[in-house]
């Protein structure tokens, strides 16, 4: 389905061939979600250096510890004091599975600090919460961040020739792609290959969960709920559970940290009430809504209700993964029956986004009632008679916020 015969290259390419290219030595930590293409990225771009490389991964957990960092480590620095002055960058994939990883980096890199070996560290992860704590723990001032979000609609439309209708129902999952011509086959790799191994290798394997069953249920929940705001107290009565509202916000900070779903917390002028108020569901690839439906794309357009859910979904996706990447900061925003889909607040600049995919109605009280309240620098509407869906999902979110 790709128009190119050459595998895909995603824009942060770029940006890491130039840092790699740099004469300073440093580490670099490549994190996002599952399949959207962080080794290949690497290895494309490893290729492509003047100067030596060397990549491993550590995608058998049961057979890699700390002295697998080490020895890897060992075979780069020979390549790096051969090479001279232009050193030599070695990447490790899946790093978050090595068990004490940040710990065993952080002697080794501090070691070569004091020697002065020449040697360039890229470490990738496949859940970004996961290794985002060995970074915080040990590593601090030690890296930079490069963070590879799900698949746009324009890199989408770039590679498989993707229309806005595809885009909006399959996601941005590349790997499924070719699958999409066979729906049911389509919707088991999604569940099977992404869904599953991002829960149970991604998230169980990896962190302590004493209701699994419960995490996998919140996932299911917040994909059928994407786009609604639910306080955890009736997210606990929809999945049956007596458990505490505390242990289901860490269960969907999980699922956050795994590139799955997440939680938008409502936009207010102070920190501390933003954080307590209740989540809006959003789904971080609408993939995951369309395989756990079950309803197939024709169905699913003929139902106004059901698509109209899923376009909000994919513009909140959009604006979900441009805060996860750090260009923004994003929540919602309801007071006394009125609402805003969704705040994006960039330094102090606010731009309200309202999403209809219908006709919209002559007036929006909900913007008119933030505006009032927080004089935002920009209001938007996304559908209908403002901007063409198609149109705000094939330019990145900076365009819409900063322009």
């Amino acid at each position: 389905m790709s128009k190119t015969s050459a595998p895909y290259r995603r824009p942060q390419a770029a940006e890491l061939a130039r840092r790699l290219a740099e004469p300073r030595r440093f580490m670099q930590v490549v994190a996002g979600p599952r399949q959207v293409g962080k080794s290949t990225l690497v290895t494309q771009v490893l290729a492509d250096l003047k100067h030596p490389s060397r990549i491993a991964s550590a995608d058998e957990p049961s057979l890699r510890g700390p002295e697998w960092i080490a020895q890897q480590w060992g075979a780069a620095r020979i390549a790096a004091r051969e090479a001279g002055r232009a050193g030599a960058t070695l990447a490790l994939d899946e790093i978050q599975k090595i068990p004490g990883w940040s710990e065993t980096v952080k002697g080794l890199w501090d070691e070569d600090t004091r020697k002065r070996v020449p040697l360039k560290v890229v470490l990738l992860g496949s859940a970004p919460l996961l290794v985002a704590r060995g970074l915080s723990e040990s590593l601090a001032g030690r890296f930079e961040l490069l963070h590879l979000p799900h698949w746009s609609l324009a890199e989408m439309r770039d590679a498989f020739g993707w229309s806005a209708e595809q885009y909006i129902f399959y996601g941005g999952y590349p790997g499924a792609a070719p699958l999409v011509s066979e729906p049911r086959r389509w919707a088991r790799y999604v569940l099977d290959s992404l869904v599953e191994t991002s829960i149970s290798r991604d998230v169980l394997l990896l962190t302590r969960v004493d209701k699994p069953a419960l995490l996998r249920r919140l996932f299911e929940l917040a994909c059928r709920y994407s786009g609604q705001v639910l306080s955890y107290n009736k997210m606990l009565g929809q999945l049956q559970d007596v458990g505490n509202t505390t242990t289901l916000a860490h269960y969907l900070d999980l699922l956050d940290g795994a590139g799955m779903v997440t939680g938008l917390a409502k936009y207010a002028a102070g920190a501390a009430r933003s954080r307590g108020s209740s989540p809006k569901l959003q789904v971080l690839n609408t993939a995951l809504m369309s395989a756990t439906s079950g309803v197939g794309l024709a169905d699913t357009r003929r139902d106004g209700e059901a698509w109209g859910r899923l376009v909000e979904s994919a513009v909140g996706a959009h604006l979900a993964n441009a805060a996860a990447s750090g260009e923004c900061d994003l929540f919602y925003w309801r007071d006394r029956g009125v609402e805003v889909d969704f705040v994006v607040r960039v330094g102090k600049r606010l731009t309200a986004i309202e999403v209809k995919s219908g006709r919209a109605p002559q007036a929006h009280s909900g913007l008119a009632a933030f505006t009032a309240a927080f004089k935002p620098h920009r209001i938007l509407l996304v559908g209908s008679d403002g901007i063409g869906v198609d149109e705000f999902l094939a330019r990145p979110v900076t365009h819409w916020v900063q322009a």
